[in-house]
């Protein structure tokens, strides 16, 4: 295994930043909104001990990368094109593995939808849209991006404290994970456009537009008590609705198995060795 990640830049603007690390195989990452490429497997090179080439890279405006430029946005055709960019210069022609969490869950279905026969394998970790958008969630979202604007990283932490009421058990570590996150940034206070932007957007148009698609598909799942964010019911839905799906969640009382960077990177290690050509 190499010493130490590769760093790439993408395009110019916005220029997307990123790594490779490891040989083999190609697994590519995409993380959630207002994370970082680190928030994936949370720093575990497990995935690479395990023969894998690990493709990382922060999403526009978030981390190292640059935001959007004057008339571009954060829907999902602005991410799946970085996306795009970010294989055609480390993969290339060949086909790998694709993993997202979150929003990145979204980018992934999305980049599936699109180029099914790219794919060896499919990762979704707590996928949260259902092919629906709520006016409740709306609001949620232009919250926090206000609690942002106004109050800086201090402001985003106390608004999901307040309205995201995390369990008794969890707080903590909810807020001092989420504090963490966005020290990451280089600029945080670019992340208010995709705090607006991104819940608006549609990756897909309907759930039943996932029974298309022929690869393997592991789905991360985590349960509500820790993680409400990412309701367990939407990855059973996407573990349902995908022909090929796996569903795997850590048990009741345990740490998510998306915040366990260790855990999911075999979870994943053990997925390519079993499911994927």
């Amino acid at each position: 295994m190499p010493d130490g990640p590769r760093p790439f830049s993408v395009g110019e603007r916005p220029a997307i930043r990123g790594e490779v690390a490891g040989e083999g195989p190609p697994i590519v990452l995409c993380h959630g909104i207002t994370a970082t490429r680190r928030y994936v497997v949370h720093g575990s090179r497990a995935l690479e001990r395990a023969g894998h080439a690990i493709v990382s890279y922060d999403a526009r405006a978030h981390g190292e990368s640059d935001p959007a430029p004057d008339g571009q946005g954060y829907g999902y055709p602005e991410l799946v094109g970085d996306l795009e960019a970010v294989v055609e210069a480390t993969v290339g022609g060949g086909r790998f593995v694709l993993a997202g969490h979150s929003m990145g869950a979204h980018t992934a279905v999305a980049y599936a939808l699109r180029h099914p026969e790219r794919l060896s394998g499919l990762v979704v970790i707590g996928p949260t849209y259902t092919g629906e958008i709520s006016a409740e969630a709306l609001a949620y979202w232009d919250g926090l991006a206000d609690a942002l604007e106004a109050g800086g990283i201090d402001g985003f932490v106390e608004y999901i404290d307040r309205n995201q009421e995390p369990d008794s058990a969890w707080r903590d570590s909810v807020l001092r994970f989420t504090r963490e996150r966005m020290l990451q940034h280089r600029h945080p206070e670019v992340l208010v456009d995709p705090l607006r932007e991104v819940p608006r957007a549609r990756p897909f148009e309907v759930m039943a537009g996932l029974e298309s698609l022929p690869m393997p598909a592991l789905v991360v799942a985590s349960n509500d008590a820790a993680d409400p964010g990412h309701p367990r019911h939407v990855a059973e839905s996407y573990a349902e609705r995908l022909p090929r799906a796996r569903l795997t969640v850590e048990a009741e009382g345990e740490s998510p198995l998306a915040w366990q960077g260790g855990r999911l990177s075999r979870e994943i290690a053990a997925f390519c060795a079993a499911e994927v050509a």
